[in-house]
């Protein structure tokens, strides 16, 4: 059944305008297409939807990650755009300079402008 078809994310936000600012300035996407409806950005081979939206996001789970083939090089690019990565310091996990290590995967989290959070990792 479904098994067959691409998915893609969608990311509420309240202030559409204000989140595309924050996709193109901070992150380096371009919109795809734009609509009333949202706005569509591809990433790789994939896409996703931020959409307005009058509820807020609550951000207390990974809603989008992107996997990359070296996170420090990518939190240090992203950082220089003035992306903030959120600190962790709990009994299971801790970050360092906003990047965890969790096994086999390396990790950083930040929140677009919405609330939404948004992850890079690493398959290391």
């Amino acid at each position: 059944m479904l098994a067959k078809y691409p998915i893609h994310a969608t990311l509420p936000a309240t202030d559409l305008e204000r989140a595309k600012r924050f996709y193109s300035e901070k992150l380096g996407l371009t919109a795809e297409s734009e609509e009333p409806e949202g706005i569509f950005y591809r990433s790789g081979d994939t896409h996703f939807l931020v959409f307005p939206s009058g509820g807020t996001a609550s951000g207390a789970h990974t809603q989008l990650s992107w996997t990359v083939d070296d996170l420090e090089t990518e939190v240090a690019a992203l950082k220089a755009r003035g992306v903030i990565f959120e600190e962790y310091d709990l009994p299971s996990l801790s970050t360092v300079n906003g990047v965890a290590s969790m096994g086999p995967i390396k990790i950083a989290w930040i929140k677009d402008s919405e609330g939404n959070l948004l992850s890079v990792a690493q398959l290391v």
